[in-house]
């Protein structure tokens, strides 16, 4: 299979410049596929995968405000202010409708997305995704309190970062972590040595995490996946955020379809790229893209019984 290039980009809104990855063929010729990735993150995330979806998708991996090469502001870090970052960037890229791809954070403002602005969205596929319980790793709730951000600044640096790093890599060797776990975990670390990015982290944190866990949840409002094609991807051994949350989801909804990597970690797209492109491919194909009702959508917000709902998903 030959390679498709990958190119950057970048268009200035509201006076910040947002950076993102396109590959594939041009906008408008091919169904879109929006890739958003995780906190602390950029695109890159999905390096592995990109020249896998690109032979018959067009692929737009947006940087995140915040992250990656996008600006970094004092802004709105809020899941809704990135839902809304992400329309404004498909307005001005010319793009109608699209199969939403987020990963963790990314799977967040995903959902988010698809409830803003569901009549942009064609499917989602949410990758050990946010927003569907409390349960996050500890880490993630001891950074979240105040103070932590010069912790974060002081384990950053080489002198704490290297030897964690090296425990880690050799944990991983012997198969007691992911390696791809590992390796997103040093990524992102390093880059928190830059203030701007650690402000921004931080900010990001506090919106959906507190010392708590997870404080910002979708699942008062997942019934209205009924009206979208949902795909929910997870590693079996996801140390950030358990798989039974994507389960307990589909208990609820059976329409929504679960892909499970086995001895993936948090990053499943990275264990497995190729399973994983095949699994987007075989669910796009295999799937129409929702049409946005105001009816149902009304309907749904209404209140529906069990049976009702059970139409709805296998209508």
């Amino acid at each position: 299979m030959p390679v498709c290039p990958v190119r950057r980009d970048h268009k200035v809104l509201h006076g910040y410049k947002r950076s993102y990855l396109l590959a594939g063929p041009r906008l408008g010729t091919a169904p879109v596929l929006w890739m958003i990735h995780g906190i602390g993150d950029s695109s890159q995330a999905w390096n592995a995968v990109l020249p896998l979806l690109a032979d018959r998708y067009t692929v737009v991996a947006p940087d995140l405000l915040g992250h990656g090469e996008s600006d970094k502001p004092r802004a709105d870090y809020s899941v809704g202010g990135f839902a809304n970052g992400m329309r404004d960037l498909m307005v001005v890229l010319g793009v109608e409708r699209a199969t939403i791809i987020g990963h963790s954070l990314g799977g967040g403002v995903a959902q988010q997305f698809a409830y803003q602005y569901p009549e942009r969205v064609e499917r989602l596929v949410l990758v050990a995704t946010g927003g569907l319980g409390a349960e996050v790793n500890p880490v993630f709730r001891l950074a979240s309190v105040p103070g932590a951000g010069h912790a974060i600044a002081l384990s950053s640096q080489a002198l704490v970062r290297r030897p964690v790093l090296a425990g880690s890599r050799l944990l991983a060797k012997v198969g007691v972590l992911d390696r791809w776990d590992v390796e997103e975990v040093a990524h992102i670390w390093n880059g928190l040595r830059d203030r701007a990015t650690r402000t921004a982290f931080l900010r990001t944190l506090r919106a959906v995490v507190d010392y708590r866990g997870q404080a910002v949840s979708s699942r008062d409002r997942m019934y209205l996946a009924t009206a979208i094609p949902t795909l929910m991807v997870w590693g079996a051994r996801d140390p950030v955020l358990p798989v039974e949350h994507a389960r307990a989801v589909c208990d609820e909804l059976p329409g929504v379809g679960l892909h499970v990597v086995a001895r993936a970690g948090h990053m499943p797209h990275l264990s497995s790229p190729a399973g994983f492109a095949e699994a987007v491919t075989t669910f796009v194909a295999s799937t129409k893209p929702a049409s946005h009702d105001p009816d149902l959508w009304r309907t749904l917000m209404t209140g529906v019984d069990d049976e009702q709902l059970r139409q709805v998903t296998l209508g």
